[in-house]
């Protein structure tokens, strides 16, 4: 029938087919935190003078520099991710198929063609939020769980900040540590300014929060205690910072005693930079956040699919993300 020969399976079809997928909401992509562009290579230079860090175009040899102050001191270099899946859809899947309705073959064929890609696409997707928390938590670790990707903290030499919230103490003046967080932030931000503050906590350290005398007595005068009938899962304010609840699964966790406050509002604190897929017709052209491409099975039994992204999630101040721990540090 021809149809695997057909423009359904060009790479630009394809790979327009997948960026144009609706995702499975992500917690920390949903806040839209990161701000996310396309780069033409496959890495980036961060430049770091002392504590305050700026970005640094890498552009192709042979082109002007950067024009940067006499106080620049050191650029680090970071790599692109690569993160490919691969499906196959056989001859068969796709033999005698017609959709329902009107649709003629080709069209039921890039229906099943979208159904694999936006599999692909949420596997993808799911990796994004853990490297995107990673960022947050200063160190971004592949798909195991343990393999290092980015340690933020010791590729800029700096040293990751806590505060000891001792939830466990019924006498703890927790709006006095959530002073001691604004702080920390204010730190090291340096004179630049924040919008908010969010933490994100692991599920001991959020039970422990909502059941805190301190808490429970501030919101038992607030509005009647109308927080304390709402869903307990459901995030707050409370000491000028927002808390939630981050609900993770398999390696996309924060640990249970832990949580992670990070401001927001910053320009260019958290970004996503997406490089270029590696096929001949990508090269040196924007990257886009996700690839895919297909090539023909042995004896024409059907087509091979790959989707990939090549991100690298980063936090540019990593210093500002402040750990917290629901009693004292391990």
């Amino acid at each position: 029938m021809g149809i695997f020969d057909s423009d359904i399976f060009s790479l630009s079809s394809l790979t327009a087919a997948i960026n144009e997928v609706q995702y499975v909401p992500s917690q920390i992509g949903q806040a839209g935190l990161f701000e996310a562009e396309g780069i033409s290579t496959t890495s980036l230079v961060i430049e770091k003078d002392g504590d305050t860090l700026g970005l640094v175009e890498n552009k192709p040899r042979g082109a002007p520099g950067t024009v940067v102050g006499a106080d620049k001191r050191t650029g680090v270099s970071f790599h692109t991710a690569h993160l490919p899946t691969t499906a196959t859809i056989n001859a068969d899947e796709v033999q005698n198929v017609r959709a329902f309705g009107s649709e003629d073959q080709e069209q039921a064929v890039q229906t099943v063609v979208n159904r694999r890609l936006a599999k692909m696409a949420r596997r993808i997707d799911m990796t994004h939020e853990h490297h995107k928390l990673g960022a947050i938590m200063g160190k971004v670790l592949d798909s195991d769980g343990s393999t290092v990707i980015y340690d933020l903290f010791q590729t800029f030499g700096m040293t990751q900040q806590t505060v000891e919230m001792a939830l466990d103490t019924a006498s703890t003046d927790v709006k006095g540590k959530s002073l001691d967080i604004h702080e920390k932030v204010e730190n090291a931000l340096g004179g630049l300014s924040y919008t908010g503050i969010t933490v994100r906590c692991g599920k001991s350290f959020w039970r422990k929060l909502i059941s805190h005398k301190a808490v429970k007595e501030a919101y038992e005068r607030y509005q009647a205690g109308a927080q304390l009938r709402e869903d307990p899962r459901d995030g707050f304010m409370f000491g000028g910072i927002f808390w939630e609840r981050y609900r993770g699964g398999g390696p996309i966790k924060i640990a249970d005693t832990e949580a992670y406050a990070s401001p927001e509002g910053v320009m260019d604190l958290f970004i996503s930079r997406f490089a270029p897929g590696d096929y001949m017709d990508t090269v040196n052209t924007l990257g886009l956040p996700f690839y895919a491409s297909s090539e023909p099975l042995d004896h024409n039994k059907g087509v091979s699919l790959e989707a990939q992204s090549n991100p690298a999630h980063l936090c540019t101040r990593p210093k500002v993300n402040i750990k917290l721990y629901e009693n004292t540090a391990p």
